[in-house]
């Protein structure tokens, strides 16, 4: 009986169509795979080029960024990308959430010290301190919904302090930068 089935089994003739059906479904595995990627992409993350040098140190010109505004509530310290239209309806701005609302913001331009609330900011990621005061008249509250950004670049930078974009509206908010992703280089989280 034994000799019985290694007879059928050895004379059972190869599938010709085997290669195919492997190719097919590295095909099809594929196809999934990139449309899993173009929904992440479309919905939950972004890629977004910088452009200019408000962010320097933390970011740099033509550093691409993973962005994402699932579920996310600004918070102090976070890296963001907004619109606004009032300053430039066709570019996405990159800066960081100094404020949130109901905080008091105030700067001392002479020191270039910024305060939050009475105390000093404790700023480890800026270029060089705040003297630049653009549009700014302090102190100023945070209005409810809004944030206070600026560039961690911050003499080099337009951002809250001028009066076009002055306190943004979180609604604005694309999301919050995770990470650095290009070049492979200076591959990173962005804190």
């Amino acid at each position: 009986m034994a000799n019985e089935t290694k007879k059928q089994v050895a004379g059972k003739a190869p599938d010709p169509h085997a290669g195919c059906k492997d190719v097919y479904d590295w095909i099809r595995a594929l196809i999934f795979a990139l449309i899993v990627v173009a929904l992440l992409c479309s919905f939950v993350f972004h890629v977004i080029d910088v452009v200019g040098s408000s962010m320097v140190p933390t970011l740099h010109n033509g550093d691409k960024m993973l962005v994402s505004g699932l579920f996310y509530k600004p918070k102090a310290g976070d890296v963001v990308v907004f619109k606004k239209a009032e300053y430039d309806p066709d570019r996405a701005l990159v800066k960081r959430v100094i404020a949130t609302e109901g905080q008091e913001i105030n700067m001392d331009f002479a020191n270039g010290i910024v305060y939050i609330d009475g105390e000093p900011l404790a700023e480890d990621y800026i270029n060089d301190l705040t003297y630049n005061k653009l549009d700014f008249i302090g102190p100023k509250t945070v209005p409810e919904g809004c944030v206070f950004v600026m560039g961690d670049n911050r003499n080099a930078s337009v951002d809250s302090r001028k009066a076009e974009i002055g306190m943004l509206d979180s609604r604005l908010i694309i999301g919050r930068a995770y990470c650095v992703i290009y070049p492979l280089s200076v591959v990173r989280a962005i804190k």
